[in-house]
């Protein structure tokens, strides 16, 4: 835990606090920058701090004096990556415009960075950045009736929606309407696999999509019913 927090300390303190001034060449954002140009061209897997020092053509215990381990490296990746959290005040419209453009807004986000949805799992340090968009899509919700504890559930099944779909889109675990090959096999074992068959094939199905339009609305349309029902005066019914 100690190790944990010293990670988060670097996220949330000022960038240059700690640097050594003689080498203000080097900073954490260039090393940031330069980890996430690998990451994005090569995958997160070859990511490392021989590969990020040679890519700045600095030795790899000159980074060390600003990242102490790949851990820390990877956390300020994020931070640097996710970029500053959105502002949705002057989105019109209440609750539900705004949630669509925070979730628009962060898909792009990890479609820019195929890499952020594997980063951003299990325990590790999150910075200011990171928090702030929470923080928005919480907000987006602040003058509903809901709870402080669904508001953040309904963030968090959003989150997890994104997550999801981005997945599936890199990963293509669902290539039914992508994949040519794929739809020929399926073409000709359609007695095997109707239902699926049909489904793929039937008008209205949406290549690369992957189901973000439809798992998008539903939550919102079951959030809406929520929250319309607490709207609702109490009956009088005997």
């Amino acid at each position: 835990m100690a190790e944990l927090a010293e990670h988060v300390d670097l996220l949330w303190e000022p960038r240059g606090r700690g640097a050594r001034p003689q080498r203000q060449a080097l900073t954490v954002d260039r090393i940031a920058d330069a980890a996430i140009e690998v990451a994005d061209a090569e995958g997160m897997a070859a990511v490392s701090m021989q590969h990020v020092a040679a890519r700045l053509d600095v030795t790899k215990m000159a980074l060390y004096r600003h990242v102490t381990s790949k851990a820390e490296l990877v956390a300020v990746m994020i931070e640097s990556a996710v970029g500053e959290p959105p502002d949705l005040g002057s989105v019109p419209g209440g609750w539900r415009p705004r949630l669509v453009r925070w979730a628009d807004l962060m898909r792009e986000t990890w479609r820019r960075h195929p890499w952020l949805p594997a980063a951003t799992t299990g325990e590790r340090p999150t910075g200011p950045r990171e928090v702030g968009w929470t923080e928005s899509a919480v907000a987006a919700l602040a003058d509903t009736p809901l709870s402080g504890g669904e508001r953040m559930d309904a963030v968090f099944l959003i989150s997890g929606h994104i997550r999801n779909t981005q997945s599936s889109a890199t990963a293509g675990t669902q290539p039914w309407t992508t994949d040519k090959s794929l739809r020929e096999v399926l073409h000709r074992h359609r007695g095997r696999f109707p239902a699926l068959f049909e489904a793929a094939t039937s008008p209205g199905t949406t290549p690369n999509d992957n189901g973000w339009t439809f798992g998008l609305t539903r939550i919102l349309d079951g959030l809406a019913t929520l929250i319309d029902s607490r709207d609702q005066p109490p009956s009088d019914d005997a």
